[in-house]
């Protein structure tokens, strides 16, 4: 089981600030908000044969299935860091994700749509 290196309080108060207002979020809370939802997605769906990436803030593994250990994964999911917690609070879809090109998925286990949203706006 995947082990939280950001605490969900502190993961929780960055996302809920994301939320209200994501256009003047200052660079530290929009990294703890991507890394918690990363560990939140982890959590849910473990594994190691997807790799989420949302560059510079991290990268997951997830799903399970074959193990992918060095090189390019078969499996990559990439994507900003606001398009990704849009899809994380359920404001974007994965279909309308991927036919707008806010994401880049390659690999037949590559859609997340079945895990998503991972939390719901209140």
């Amino acid at each position: 089981m995947p082990r939280r290196r950001i605490d969900p309080a502190a993961g929780g108060a960055a996302l809920r600030a994301w939320m209200a207002d994501s256009t003047t979020l200052d660079r530290s809370t929009l990294a703890t908000a991507v890394r918690y939802t990363l560990e939140e997605l982890s959590l849910q769906a473990p594994g190691r044969s997807v790799e989420v990436r949302v560059p510079p803030y991290g990268a997951v593994q997830v799903i399970q299935g074959t193990t992918h250990r060095r090189g390019t994964p078969p499996n990559v999911v990439e994507l900003q860091a606001d398009s990704w917690l849009a899809l994380a609070v359920g404001d974007l879809t994965w279909s309308e994700a991927e036919s707008s090109g806010r994401l880049s998925a390659s690999g037949g286990r590559a859609d997340l749509s079945a895990y998503l949203p991972l939390v719901r706006r209140s």
